[in-house]
């Protein structure tokens, strides 16, 4: 693909319409992906790494009872009002922000079918154009941004660009795993980055290519509708993203990854959650000077409060 004919992806896709029942009865009528860790919901952080990247238009696909996400990015006309009054501008401050990160839309799922069925509801808001698909329950270390770098190798290579993070070999089974070899000579000079050649959903323990698993970040191009409208339910009876990127990788479509060295936090999981809280408050330099030391007397068994 030549300078003059690079397009750059510019919007981005959250699905956010599972059940999460691995949080119930805490999800019942709150959606995960507002849980707080700390101060900010885990939906926040994620808008704020696209608008760190450069992007300001957000799809959320949602599902039955998610309408609170869209609220949280909305401006809130008294609540501002009532900090303004108080001279709480750092409060006002932060309020303020959440609707300015991005241009937030919207697309209802009304069963979900897997993330290759969630992705498919975004057609008719990308187009035909490359767009990054973010899931919701993956915080990535905002001092290590791992989206810009995928967003320029996309834009040269005009395929699919993955992240990776090396797994333990008794975990291959809950994830995408993919089979990979050298880089090509030209894209050498991207840090980390590697070719696929294959893709396998949850491969059985012993069985898998390796141990790269792909991580909640996609940069896709917008052929990838298609092949979402010729893949078969697979793993689990759902339309998987992996199989219809597998199709494109078969048809000829680059497809690349990059091993990402920085910190995630897995929020999905209620022990993931714990920790990403836990970390993320530590690393506060308001909080976590106090913070780290009632951790460390907690942990030693000097103090309960």
């Amino acid at each position: 693909m030549s300078e003059r004919t690079r397009v750059r992806a510019v919007k981005a896709v959250i699905p956010a319409a599972g059940l999460a029942t691995r949080f119930l009865p805490a999800t019942k009528a709150v959606p995960k992906e507002l849980l707080p860790v700390v101060d900010r919901p885990v939906l926040q952080y994620i808008v704020e790494e696209c608008a760190a990247s450069g992007i300001h238009d957000v799809l959320l696909i949602t599902g039955r009872g998610k309408t609170s996400m869209v609220d949280h990015f909305d401006p809130h006309p008294y609540l501002e009002s009532r900090l303004e009054a108080k001279g709480d501008l750092v409060r006002l401050a932060a309020v303020r922000r959440t609707s300015d990160l991005a241009e937030i839309y919207t697309c209802r799922q009304g069963e979900p079918l897997g993330l290759g069925h969630a992705v498919s509801y975004a057609e008719s808001h990308v187009g035909d154009a490359p767009f990054v698909v973010l899931l919701g329950d993956e915080i990535m270390d905002e001092e290590h941004p791992l989206l810009p770098q995928m967003i320029e190798l996309q834009s040269r290579t005009g395929g699919i660009v993955l992240a990776f993070v090396e797994v333990p070999d008794d975990e291959v089974n809950r994830y995408g795993i993919a089979s990979v070899s050298e880089v090509e000579p030209d894209l050498s000079d991207v840090e980390g980055v590697v070719r696929v050649t294959g893709l396998v959903e949850k491969p059985a323990i012993g069985q898998s290519p390796s141990n790269l698993a792909v991580l909640g970040r996609y940069v896709l191009p917008g052929k990838i509708f298609e092949a979402l409208k010729q893949t078969k339910p697979g793993s689990g009876g759902e339309i998987q993203l992996t199989d219809a990127m597998a199709t494109l990788l078969a048809e000829g479509t680059p497809v690349h990854g990059i091993v990402y060295r920085g910190i995630r936090y897995d929020t999905g999981m209620p022990l993931g959650y714990l920790q990403a809280v836990v970390q993320l408050a530590a690393k506060r330099e308001d909080l976590g000077p106090a913070f780290r030391t009632w951790l460390e007397a907690f942990v030693n068994g000097g103090t309960r409060s």
